[in-house]
């Protein structure tokens, strides 16, 4: 069955969500606004207790549809796997995460501080995704795909409820990776700020999702090769698409250099260590410039868990 977000949900999903993931603190910058020409809005999801903005839709998926004790596998590059083993395990329920071998180690950490059975599967996230699948179905658990539940974008959504009352916006950039971001700000902005145009960011190196939605058909790529791991998707899923391609006005795709050089501005304009993924809006004004010039643009600093290798080259730039 397609999924779709309701709106009706997400109004009403921050009751059933920790308070410490909600109201999280939107950023401007006069020497970051000069440097990019438009006047930025940086809503921070960095500060909470996983780091990342994926505790709003663990938080409302736990709530609303596990069943008591039932227990949950899923696959993840970190920051999901985290949301879920924290919402999950609070209530009661087992959690496993499958992660690819070469996952971030930071993240991996972290999973397992908060109780998560970690395994390591495969070379990228998809084929780590794959073996969740499988290790779900043979255990008869719940196997739960980051971009296919409802609550998990419903939950983001609150994010981007948050951002439409903060201030008026011209446009909202939004990260794409499997699509529960997108899925959860588009429905939210649509709604609170009709008038605001929603760019959906990919990583040049990992179009899947781009390619796919432009396409209106999966289309699978062989390698997914970015620093942003977070959205780095070789395998889009199908019934999110047509919701995906509503949600968003295009997709557009950043380079590599692009996004480090968006970490490196974010860094020393807002003293924030973002992970690769959470600066691909920035990156994506910087490879638009005229699009977004003197207009007042919304983005996500998604996540802050970065690498160890990936924290030393930041610091060193």
């Amino acid at each position: 069955m397609p999924m779709q977000t309701r709106l009706d949900r997400i109004l009403d999903a921050s009751r059933h969500i920790d308070p410490v993931f909600l109201d999280s603190p939107t950023h401007t910058s006069a020497t970051l606004d000069a440097a990019l020409r438009c006047r930025l809005l940086a809503k921070d999801e960095t500060a909470n207790p996983i780091g990342s903005f994926k505790g709003r839709g663990t938080e409302l998926f736990a709530a609303l549809a596990l069943q008591p004790g039932e227990p949950v596998v899923c696959a993840s590059a970190g920051n999901f796997g985290q949301g879920l083993a924290r919402a999950a395990i609070r209530r009661g329920h087992a959690c496993t995460v499958f992660a690819a071998r070469t996952a971030n180690p930071v993240k991996l950490d972290a999973m397992r501080r908060l109780g998560a059975d970690v395994r390591l599967a495969g070379a990228d996230f998809d084929a780590a995704k794959d073996a969740a699948r499988e290790h779900a179905a043979t255990a008869g658990q719940r196997f739960v795909e980051d971009g296919s539940e409802a609550e998990l974008a419903e939950g983001a959504g609150t994010l981007a409820l948050e951002l439409a009352t903060s201030a008026p916006l011209d446009a909202v950039v939004v990260q794409l990776g499997n699509g529960a971001l997108l899925a959860g700000v588009g429905t939210a902005i649509r709604h609170a700020a009709p008038q605001a145009e929603i760019i959906a960011v990919v990583a040049a190196g990992a179009p899947a999702m781009k390619l796919s939605i432009d396409a209106g058909r999966v289309i699978e790529t062989a390698h997914a090769e970015t620093i942003a791991d977070g959205i780095a998707v070789r395998v889009p899923i199908a019934a999110t698409l047509a919701h995906l391609r509503a949600c968003c006005d295009e997709v557009v795709a950043v380079s590599e250099a692009q996004i480090f050089e968006a970490m490196c501005l974010i860094h020393r304009h807002l003293g924030i260590a973002v992970e690769p993924s959470g600066a691909v809006g920035v990156a994506a004004i910087l490879d638009l410039p005229q699009r977004f010039a003197g207009r007042r643009v919304a983005t996500i600093l998604c996540g802050g868990n970065l690498s160890p290798a990936m924290r030393e080259r930041l610091l060193a730039a």
